[in-house]
């Protein structure tokens, strides 16, 4: 089932996660498998469970145009990033129409635990590393807009996403 994307100001893209509990319970698995058919029907290549109004440390990276399955990454946690960054144009299901210069590490190592609750690690230095850092992001409540060094697209939507005027 394809889910509505909470757009911000909506607060729950703010409010912090809470872990998902193991085993996973029909609900979640029913989840994973709606935020997928949300995210291939959206054209993204990830979404976190706050993007859909839940809050749960939940999140899919969907990169499979790139030849890499679905990784459904379940209470993530980023446990080393390099000191080499990348400024690349980002944009967000959740502020549609804005683009802007973020700039993250290139390459991370993140921990998360997978569909069937066994412990995972995800290590990158290319697209799976932006996108997993974008989606643990939301997790946080940290939202693009937080990291802009520059728009790129969009400036005049930034009074719809809340008092983020500094940026301009």
């Amino acid at each position: 089932m394809i889910l509505p994307i909470v757009k911000l100001p909506a607060q729950v893209l703010r409010r912090p996660v809470e872990d998902v509990k193991f085993p996973l319970s029909k609900e979640v698995r029913r989840l994973i498998k709606d935020m997928l058919d949300t995210v291939i029907k959206a054209d993204g290549i990830g979404l976190a469970a706050p993007q859909i109004g839940k809050n749960l440390n939940l999140a899919l990276i969907f990169l499979e145009h790139a030849g890499v399955p679905v990784i459904p990454i379940i209470n993530p946690k980023i446990v080393s990033s390099s000191k080499e960054t990348v400024a690349i144009e980002e944009g967000c299901l959740s502020l549609p129409g804005l683009f802007g210069m973020v700039k993250r590490p290139k390459k991370v190592v993140v921990e998360y635990t997978d569909v069937t609750g066994k412990m995972a690690k995800l290590e990158d230095n290319a697209w799976i590393a932006r996108v997993a850092q974008h989606e643990i992001d939301h997790l946080l409540g940290t939202l693009i807009i937080d990291k802009f060094s520059t728009i790129t697209q969009g400036k005049e939507l930034l009074e719809r996403y809340s008092d983020h005027s500094e940026i301009l």
